[in-house]
C-alpha cells in the first residue's frame, strides 16, 4: 500500500507526533483532514506546508472530550474529499502524578479523551469503511500501554484499554477488509510531558529529561508511516526503552525490580 492519493484523517494534528505526520504525509502525496482543539494551531501547521499542497489539507477542529460532536465531525470529514481511507487516532493527553495523590477526576479525564474519545470517533467512521469495502485505523498508543510505570497510572490504564478494544475490533472487522495498526511510541521528543496533567488536573509545564532526549518526532513519523503502509498489526517504536515489552513478558520479576528504580521523571 502507498499513501499517495489516500485520504487520511489525523487527530492531535496541531503539535508533536501529529504535526510531524502531517508534514511527512503531505510530502508523500496524501490528502489530509487535520483535527485538534485549537483551530489557530491547525492553521499554523497548514501554513507550514508547501503552498501547492494547501488544497490537499482540510481543517476540522475537534475536541476528543466532546463526544456529542463526533457524528457531525465524521460527516464533515467524509464530505471534504468524498471519503476517508485511513483514520489516525493520535490525539490524547498524558499524566505525571502518583496514583495515591491523583484526583479521580483526573483519571476520568484521561479515560474520556484517550479511550472514549478514540473509540467513539472510530465507531462513527466504521460504517463508512464497511460501505467502501475497507479502510485502516492507526492508533497511537504507548509503550506504557504494554506495561505500567510510576507517575503514569491513569495514562497507562487508558492506553492498556485501547489495546483491549482494538485487538477485539481487529478480529471483528477482518472480514470487512478493515485493518488495525497499533503504534506504541517510547520516548519521543514532543511536548507530551509539558502538557501532561498533574494530580490536580493542571499542566505540568515541564519536559521530562527522557522526552527531551527522545527520538525526534519527524523520525518517529517516518517509522510510523512505514508501519501503516506495511499493514502492521502492532509495532513498538523508540530507543532501548522498547525492550521493556520483552522484559515484561519473559522476565517479569526482573522488569518489576528495574521499573521501581527507574527515573521516569
Amino acid at each position: 500500500m502507498k499513501v499517495d492519493g489516500k485520504i487520511i484523517w489525523i487527530t492531535g494534528a496541531s503539535s508533536g507526533i501529529g504535526e510531524a505526520l502531517v508534514y511527512e504525509l503531505i510530502r508523500k502525496g496524501a490528502y489530509l483532514i487535520i483535527s485538534a482543539r485549537r483551530n489557530s494551531e491547525l492553521e499554523r501547521v497548514k501554513a507550514n506546508c508547501p503552498v501547492l499542497t494547501c488544497e490537499q489539507i482540510k481543517i476540522l477542529p475537534l475536541n476528543l472530550a466532546e463526544h456529542g460532536t463526533f457524528k457531525t465531525a465524521t460527516t464533515a470529514a467524509i464530505n471534504y474529499f468524498g471519503k476517508v481511507d485511513i483514520l489516525i487516532n493520535n490525539g490524547g493527553i498524558s499524566q505525571r502524578s502518583l496514583a495515591m495523590e491523583t484526583d479521580i477526576e483526573v483519571d476520568r479525564i484521561l479515560m474520556e479523551v484517550n479511550y472514549f474519545g478514540t473509540i467513539g470517533l472510530t465507531k462513527y467512521l466504521l460504517p463508512h469503511f464497511k460501505e467502501n469495502g475497507g479502510g485502516q485505523i492507526a492508533v497511537v498508543s504507548s509503550l506504557v500501554g504494554k506495561f505500567g510505570t510510576p507517575y503514569r497510572s491513569g495514562y497507562s490504564a487508558s492506553k492498556h484499554a485501547l489495546h483491549g478494544f482494538f485487538d477485539s475490533l481487529r478480529a471483528e472487522v477482518y472480514k470487512d477488509n478493515i485493518k488495525i495498526t497499533m503504534i506504541c511510541p517510547g520516548f519521543i521528543h514532543t511536548n507530551i510531558s509539558v502538557n501532561a496533567l498533574t494530580e490536580k488536573g493542571e499542566k505540568l509545564n515541564e519536559i521530562d529529561k527522557a522526552q527531551a532526549n527522545g527520538m525526534p518526532a519527524e523520525v518517529f513519523a517516518r517509522k510510523m508511516i512505514r508501519a501503516i503502509i506495511s499493514n502492521k498489526e502492532e509495532v513498538n517504536i523508540g530507543g532501548r526503552e522498547k525492550y521493556g515489552v520483552l522484559l515484561k513478558r519473559f522476565l517479569p520479576s526482573l522488569f518489576n525490580r528495574i521499573v521501581r528504580r527507574a527515573k521516569v521523571r
